[in-house]
């Protein structure tokens, strides 16, 4: 195999507001990206020497090229794989530990499938020549795509153990038990390099079920609970007194945990400062929940910022099953415990309230209570005296605000960022429409 091309098909949009500014295959569940488990699959069934690509939609491209640079990745340059063997891979499969030691056995001129879905075709030279023409366009794989690729394909095998990944609450599902199977790759077996500071305690287990990074500093006081699972916490990351930190957790490089309850299952990424109470929640890089307030079962997106006591249900008051319209499915029972899905820089005010199973579009400002779903570039405040007020957000105001924003961790915006903005405007208009979000001044 000379390269791995993580494609992005039709059921991306399942995904919404997550995946508008992010290929499906960059959602997180556990330590790793769902395309980084991918790789790290192969490599360690011995297959070293390859190229990456990511083929998603056309308008993420540039952005995605930028925000990936220094992984050798290859995003949307399917021109690159003329004369090669090509391994195409489903950017939803959930690649589990278990499936992982099945790496090896994949065979050139096979192709994988789940229930009629595909998981995988592995494409000599001559074959992938003839499919690749199709897939130049940079969208998302139809059916028909699909069909082509196993129709190239030599001989076709179902996978039944392979985990094709179909809602955004199932990243939460699996998230905790992942991040235990993914701690030791994730170590690669060294001993903690950070500090560990006098008075800071490790219950329920040894110090072998902590990993401290580089620079990363735990405090007095700080309790780290490793009773059902490990805790990894990366470079530079700073723990501040009062707080309690329970395994299985994954924190990022650069974070800031400055208080509170961060309970089993909680993955935080790099950069984020975060406080209160956290529980078996997914958080993007650079977002800030700084404050008290309670986020459990949810999932956040990058550069998002959670006022002080913000609050997200993830548990209706009858005990019963949560259900969420999806996109050409209509309702879908999501289970009993399910919290939120928040887009990418969204923000809430002070005492925002978030009701259970809800998705919060990108660019949108929350006041208030959100009983509804609510669409991206929206400032959101029908319950406070705003006479049921929904009000679009000016794009030249989430231009600015955004520039604003990265500035504070002295990042300056790019031209490919703004563009993508821009297009995402426009590509969302029809979920203000259909909600009855009008164009105005927001009444608060």
């Amino acid at each position: 195999m000379e390269a791995v091309v993580i494609f992005e098909d039709a059921k991306w949009v399942n995904f919404k507001p997550l995946t508008w500014m992010r290929s499906v295959c960059l959602l997180r569940t556990g330590i790793f990206p769902l395309w980084e488990k991918i790789v790290n699959a192969l490599r360690q069934a011995g297959m070293e020497a390859f190229e990456v690509h990511i083929h998603t939609r056309s308008y993420l491209a540039p952005t995605l090229r930028h925000c990936l640079k220094g992984k050798d990745l290859f995003v949307n340059e399917l021109e690159r794989l003329e004369g090669k063997s090509v391994l195409f891979v489903n950017g939803r499969l959930l690649v589990t530990p278990e499936l992982a030691q099945q790496a090896s056995k994949v065979e050139k001129g096979g192709a994988y499938t789940k229930k009629g879905e595909l998981v995988a075709v592995y494409l000599g030279e001559t074959a992938a020549a003839t499919v690749l023409p199709a897939l130049l366009k940079g969208e998302p794989l139809t059916r028909e795509d699909e069909r082509a690729l196993m129709d190239a394909a030599t001989s076709r095998r179902e996978v039944p153990e392979a985990i094709l990944l179909r809602y955004p609450w199932e990243l939460i599902d699996h998230n905790a038990e992942l991040i235990s199977a993914e701690f030791p790759l994730a170590t690669g077996g060294k001993e903690s390099e950070g500090k560990l500071e006098q008075g800071a305690l490790i219950y329920g287990g040894d110090a072998s079920r902590v990993y401290l990074g580089k620079g990363a500093v735990v405090h007095p006081t700080v309790v780290l609970d490793v009773t059902h699972g490990p805790i990894f916490i990366g470079d530079n990351t700073v723990v501040y007194p009062p707080t309690r930190i329970e395994g299985p957790c994954y924190i990022g490089k650069g974070t800031w945990i400055v208080g509170g309850k961060i309970r089993e299952g909680s993955n935080i990424g790099d950069v984020c400062r975060v406080g209160g109470e956290v529980e078996e929640s997914i958080i993007h890089g650079y977002s800030n929940k700084y404050h008290d307030g309670f986020l459990g079962h949810a999932y956040v997106g990058e550069w998002v910022n959670l006022g002080a006591l913000t609050t997200n249900s993830d548990l209706k008051d009858t005990y019963g099953p949560v259900r969420i319209t999806i996109e050409g499915e209509g309702k879908v029972d999501a289970g009993t415990k399910v919290g939120c899905f928040i887009g990418d820089h969204v923000k809430t005010s002070i005492g925002a309230l978030i009701y259970t199973g809800k998705r919060i579009g990108i660019f949108s400002h929350i006041h208030g209570v959100a009983t509804d779903d609510v669409p991206s570039f929206t400032i959101w405040a029908k319950s406070i005296g705003a006479q049921g007020d929904a009000v679009e957000l000016l794009l030249e105001s989430a231009l600015e605000i955004h520039k604003r924003v990265l500035s504070r961790r002295k990042i300056e915006a790019t031209p490919e960022e703004a563009e993508l903005i821009r297009t995402l405007f426009e590509l969302t208009k029809k979920e203000r429409e259909k909600a009855g979000v009008r164009q105005g001044h927001p009444q608060i």
